[in-house]
């Protein structure tokens, strides 16, 4: 690749940064420009009615801005403005938001559309970088100038004659900015405001925009810090911020120029727009609502916001999108998913260690945030290790195995995936758990078994009818309680090893009356101190106990 193509951007005059000492406490202003900059992006744009259910979900998201169109460039947005001002579709704590250049036509027209309106914004672009002034229209700085001012008198004039003064704000944004000469944005951005009647700071917004993504994101940030220290009229203005993601660091750079001083940001939901798309206000809020800041919008019904976006723009939310994508609270490593069981097992000891409710390894929010829930963060494929295994039989299906016994559940389902190439569902991993452990019946199984009283003190006869490879017999043997008695019948059998019981554990599975026992038997192998593991299932715990301890014979007799 030819790098002389290309010039590393040179760096801002700023003689000393502030902004990368400060800390953001407190939420931008956000507007959605899905409606506009999101919508005529599409390969497919937005029917009104689909355009209308995506207006009323960013209202119950918590959006007070909205941009909705650009009525003067299409009879749709035209009256998709006029059917949300005449139906009363704008809830009064909302300011809509509309798009036109700076020529006369076009400001009529968008003025036109806002009659009635009794909150909201008319939003006037132009393109103030040498780059797009020069070789697109063809117009050198001081006509660019001319044109913007001439826009705003124009803005002025007709929402005078509309009298729309009282209730329409004002939002110039000089396209382009990140490609322009700072100091020629300064002074055109002095020249609107100075023409632009006098209002509250709330209605006169510059949207400072990177059109194009072509610096890195710590230069957007430095030439808004620059701008802020250069313009006059601060006091009385919004500074916004709307970022392009060409180069992928649109989350970067906007929370670098929140930094700097900027305290409105346009964005979409999932990022969509022109090109590689606009920021993404989805990971923008949620990372600022990690880390503690009240943003105002709500994102707790996540999957439900997905469809209505999918459903509208006709693209699928990637998989491994921040927050949203099906993937991101899932972890296949075997260490993550370790980590995470632990970690959700011991929330109140993070909360004392760390002062945050939440602090859960690998997992940076709590998913229930965004309507996830927990049994969907471990899924099982060959990377898997035992936490994952584990933590899936214990969250859906209520199995609680010895720890001790983890690490070979571990490897079976390990296993099975190293032969299946493939994710194993939760049920499979459930089933190959009771495949391998569960009621073992060869070679010996029980068929009967009964216990009566012994002359020794505190211990007990066992007589159990067994089949030994198919052929029936009778054992019996006595100890200190039913698992000691049918394990020393068993070791009585010719051929069978020795072995001793090192280990037993039994819960239940259920809450009721009929809640079934389950019982965790491990048997240590003398000759060679190998331990196995075997597991009964049953209504009656003691049933269960035996076909554990079972189980875990056969287990050991096969190996």
């Amino acid at each position: 690749m030819n790098s002389v193509k290309y010039k590393y951007p040179k760096k801002i005059p700023i003689k000393k940064r502030s902004w990368p000492d400060a800390e953001i406490k407190k939420s931008p202003t956000w507007c959605s420009v899905d409606l506009r900059d999101g919508n005529q992006a599409l390969p497919i744009p937005m029917t009104p009615e689909r355009k209308l259910s995506y207006f009323k979900m960013l209202c119950q998201i918590g959006f007070k801005e909205i941009e909705v169109g650009f009525p003067s460039a299409s009879q749709d947005d035209f009256d998709f403005v006029r059917f949300l001002i005449e139906k009363e579709k704008i809830p009064s704590d909302v300011r809509i938001s509309v798009l036109t250049q700076a020529r006369e036509h076009l400001i009529a027209r968008t003025v036109e559309s806002l009659k009635g309106a009794k909150n909201a914004i008319l939003h006037c672009y132009v393109a103030a970088s040498d780059l797009h002034a020069q070789l697109v229209f063809n117009k050198n700085r001081k006509e660019v100038m001319q044109m913007s001012v001439e826009g705003t008198e124009l803005i002025n004039k007709y929402l005078s004659a509309e009298k729309l003064t009282s209730t329409i704000s004002y939002e110039f944004s000089p396209e382009e900015f990140t490609d322009s000469d700072l100091d020629f944005v300064v002074e055109l951005c002095e020249a609107v405001r100075n023409t632009w009647r006098k209002s509250s700071k709330r209605d006169f917004i510059l949207n400072l925009p990177a059109t194009v993504e072509r610096r890195p994101p710590y230069q957007y940030a430095d030439m808004i810090e620059y701008f802020i220290s250069k313009y006059k009229y601060g006091k009385d203005t919004v500074i916004s911020v709307h970022a392009h993601n060409d180069q992928g660091c649109a989350v970067a750079a906007t929370e670098m120029t929140l930094l700097a001083g900027s305290t409105r940001v346009e964005g979409t939901l999932f990022g969509h727009g022109e090109r590689t798309g606009n920021v993404d206000l989805v990971t923008l809020s949620l990372n600022l609502h990690s880390r503690g800041i009240n943003t105002g919008l709500d994102f707790s019904r996540m999957n439900s916001i997905i469809r209505t976006v999918e459903d509208a723009s006709y693209i699928p939310v990637h998989p491994r999108h921040p927050y949203a994508g099906s993937l991101v609270f899932t972890a296949f490593s075997g260490s993550h998913q370790d980590a995470i069981r632990k970690g959700l097992g011991q929330k109140n000891k993070a909360t004392k260690m760390f002062g945050s409710v939440w602090k859960v390894p690998y997992l940076h929010i709590d998913p229930a945030d965004i309507g996830r829930k927990y049994e969907k963060i471990i899924r099982i494929n060959s990377q898997s290790g035992k936490g994952g295994a584990v933590f899936v039989l214990e969250n859906d299906f209520g199995y609680r195995p010895p720890k001790a016994m983890h690490p070979e559940i571990g490897m079976v389902v390990q296993k099975l995936a190293d032969k299946e190439k493939k994710e194993i569902g939760a049920e499979k991993v459930l089933s190959e758990f009771k495949r391998i452990f569960f009621n073992i019946e060869v070679p010996l199984k029980m068929k009967k078994f009964s216990t009566s009283s012994s002359k020794k003190p505190h211990h007990v006869k066992a007589k159990i009818e067994v089949l030994l490879n198919g052929k029936p017999m009778v054992i019996e043997s006595e100890g200190n309680g039913p698992i000691s008695a049918a394990a020393h019948a068993i070791m009585d059998i010719k051929g069978v090893f020795s072995f001793t019981i090192e280990d037993f554990a039994e819960q239940s599975l259920g809450r009721t009356a009929e809640a079934t026992a389950i019982a965790y038997v491990a048997i240590r192998r003398e000759k060679d101190k190998k331990i196995f593991y075997g597991a009964g299932e049953h209504s009656n715990i003691e049933y269960a106990a035996l076909l554990a301890l079972f189980s875990a014979v056969n287990r050991g007799w096969k190996k």
